[in-house]
């Protein structure tokens, strides 16, 4: 009996670790099949096209084409992209102290940061690069920008600018340095004269957590802070580690930050506090936004989750995925997406599926809306993003002035007056002097704004004339369109506080820099203000986390 017993136990073993052995060695010989099929068809192409291919750029294009198929994150990173990814987890890169974007077709110098040899030696925001190292600029290489201006801290770097308002070219000489990118970009007493602590963090790279550190540290020994806001909004994300850094400052040691699940079951972390926090008991509201992403949804889903602040702004981005860093050969890599992460209460913040329907996956993910508890009962939820305590929206109801900032009219503006005015001093210019400015500079770049009535009305004429419809009724049309027109500049008197506003925060930023822009900038911030309103009124904070007879 005893060694049927045993046959049955081996006969069962042996079929259920077939099973396994069939699974695995079914998906290798898949993978090498897959192998051999490409290897073949991208060598045949290559050769025997009717016209020659560069190899490179063709074994790119069937990279990149078969990693579409997944998500937007897992990405193949050549020689530049590999650079990027080491200026986020060292923090540090050889450059000029400039921060580069595209403005009307132009490459813009949009930010500089103080101390570095872009800003010694005079550039200015607004100054439009047409060459570096005898390299001729355009939106063409954009992409290709990052490797011509940094590089060995040392090494010079010749950049040729067009300044509005100056006739000729201006030639720099810059020295590049080593720049330490700065997490936390301004921190400080805000309101002044309050005993509110405001932290703007815009980027989670491995120094962000210290940096709030010292600035809180700081802050406590110039006066008692009374309350902290930290703002993530615009915050894209970055490394986990930091953000779980970042969450220790403010969470009680021991509690859960964030929970990391791969495609094993078994491959699950669970990452928690462990360390005293610095800001452990001051009361707190957290602003995120749609440009909130990723670690920065690490912190806020922990923060809410543990009832530690009120969460104040509009829904963050949803990407609620983790990805690894492979080291592949010819110095380039391959970041790929290995996991999920969940909040404390067990959520996915994952706003998009990008395995449902999709044939690549054997089974896909599909995302649902569900419930889920914060440690004070509070209901939140899964799939889109971090929800907000209270909805807060900051931007303007005027569609003039979404145009405006659309086609970059108050960058461009403060650009022409900043080059323009030899006196930087802004309490020199009133308010109605400058809207005057304003209002002649948008005429005279024949500024058109045909508002989304207007766009409605050309629709309605154009299917009325194929319809030959009656020409008074088209002609009442056009009536009403320059009734509408009309009306543009009665936008501009009835919403000249917010135009006033843009105009003075860029103007701010072309004489205090970065730290300058964000100080204005929350004179007028309608999420700002409901955070600070909020942290003022004890009863209704208390409401907002249900810590009420707690």
């Amino acid at each position: 009996m005893k060694l049927r017993s045993k046959i049955l136990l081996l006969i069962t073993m042996i079929i259920l670790f077939s099973g396994f052995l069939t699974r695995d060695n079914d998906i290798y010989f898949q993978i090498n099949k897959g192998i051999d099929i490409f290897g073949r068809v991208y060598k045949e192409v290559t050769i025997n096209y009717v016209d020659q291919l560069n190899p490179e750029e063709f074994m790119l294009s069937g990279i990149n084409g078969m990693l579409t198929s997944l998500d937007p994150y897992t990405n193949f990173l050549d020689v530049n992209g590999q650079k990027d990814i080491e200026i986020i987890t060292k923090g540090k890169y050889g450059g000029i102290g400039a921060t580069v974007g595209l403005r009307n077709e132009n490459i813009t110098i949009v930010d500089l940061i103080e101390g570095f040899s872009a800003q010694r030696q005079g550039m200015r925001v607004g100054d439009i690069i047409v060459k570096i190292n005898n390299v001729s600029v355009t939106k063409d290489n954009y992409e290709n920008l990052s490797e011509l201006l940094k590089g060995d801290v040392g090494s010079t770097v010749n950049v040729v600018v067009r300044r509005e308002g100056v006739d000729d070219e201006i030639i720099f000489n810059l020295v590049r340095e080593e720049i330490e990118i700065k997490n936390l970009t301004y921190y400080g007493f805000v309101p002044e004269g309050s005993n509110n602590a405001y932290l703007k963090l815009s980027g989670f790279s491995r120094s962000a957590g210290e940096e709030i550190k010292k600035a809180l540290l700081e802050l406590k020994s110039q006066k008692e802070i009374g309350s902290v806001v930290l703002d993530l909004r615009g915050n894209p994300g970055g490394l986990l580690d930091a953000a779980i850094d970042v969450c220790e400052k403010f969470l009680k040691k021991g509690e859960t930050i964030v929970t990391v699940k791969g495609r094993d079951s078994l491959n699950t972390r669970i990452y928690s506090s462990a360390e005293e926090p610095i800001a452990g008991d001051l009361k707190m509201a957290l602003l995120i936004d749609e440009g909130s992403a990723s670690a920065s949804e690490i912190v806020a889903g922990a923060i809410q989750d543990h009832d530690r602040a009120v969460l104040v702004g509009t829904n963050s981005f949803g990407k609620g995925l983790v990805q690894t860093i492979i080291p592949l050969s010819y110095n380039t890599s391959l970041k790929i997406t290995t996991a999920r992460y969940y909040t404390p209460s067990g959520r996915s913040i994952q706003k998009v599926s990008y395995s449902e329907k999709n044939k690549v996956f054997e089974k896909g993910m599909y995302l649902t809306k569900n419930e889920f508890y914060t440690d004070h009962s509070r209901k939140v939820y899964s799939a889109g993003g971090i929800m907000p305590d209270t909805v807060v929206v900051n931007e303007s109801s005027s569609g003039l002035i979404q145009k405006l900032l659309a086609d970059g009219m108050f960058f461009r503006f403060a650009t022409n007056f900043f080059n323009n005015n030899q006196n930087h001093d802004l309490n020199k210019y009133s308010s109605d002097m400058l809207l005057k400015e304003f209002t002649n500079y948008l005429h005279n770049q024949k500024f058109d704004f045909v508002s989304r009535a207007e766009k409605l009305i050309d629709q309605l004429k154009t299917a009325s004339k194929e319809e030959n419809l009656d020409q008074k009724f088209i002609e009442q049309l056009d009536k009403t369109k320059n009734q509408i027109d009309a009306n543009h500049s009665n936008e501009i008197e009835k919403y000249k506080n917010d135009i006033l506003f843009l105009i003075r925060e860029e103007l701010v930023a072309r004489i205090d820099g970065r730290q300058g822009r964000i100080k204005e900038s929350l004179r007028m911030d309608n999420q700002f203000a409901a955070a600070v309103n909020i942290l003022n009124n004890g009863k209704l904070y208390n409401k907002f986390v249900n810590q009420i007879n707690k």
